[in-house]
């Protein structure tokens, strides 16, 4: 039997990925269903879009998305789209494709007067252009990753959808 418990030996054919003997048969399940060849070598993977067969199509990684402003978007600006939440990296100029970081470590401007510690979640409040730790009627960011001070004017926040 091999290290892994499937067929006698590696090499044997039990249990067999284009790896070598790994010993449960899932990937060569799963490799059988992601890609097929033919006898005559042609790949018959489906390489279409999705046809409402309950796929998704990858596009990226979403640690940015692509944002199209109706008034110009100063460098560092929070963005707010629906339940959406993103930073400006650079600034986008009105009707031109740019891009919002949706994930990362940003240093935001802080609500005056209360200490936040490290690990608080954030919300942003537009109205005041500050994170806080007030949820009711806010935008949930992220996690502050660094304390606080209540005197302090910013908190190092964790942006994540």
């Amino acid at each position: 039997m091999s290290q892994f418990g499937g067929g006698k030996s590696p090499g044997d054919g039990v249990n067999e990925s284009p790896g070598g003997d790994i010993g449960d048969g899932f990937l060569d399940t799963r490799f059988d269903t992601l890609f097929t060849e033919t006898t005559d070598g042609t790949d018959t993977t489906d390489d279409n879009e999705p046809e409402g067969d309950g796929m998704a199509t990858f596009i990226q990684d979403g640690d940015a998305v692509d944002y199209s402003p109706s008034a110009d978007v100063a460098a560092g600006e929070v963005v707010v789209q629906g339940d959406l939440v993103g930073v400006a990296k650079t600034p986008i100029a009105t009707g031109t494709l740019g891009s919002l970081a949706t994930r990362g470590v940003f240093d935001f401007a802080k609500a005056a007067g209360g200490a936040i510690s490290a690990g608080a979640v954030l919300y942003w409040d537009s109205s005041n252009g500050v994170a806080t730790t007030t949820a009711s009627g806010n935008k949930r960011i992220g996690k502050a990753v660094a304390a606080a001070a209540a005197a302090d004017t910013t908190v190092r926040g964790l942006l994540a959808p």
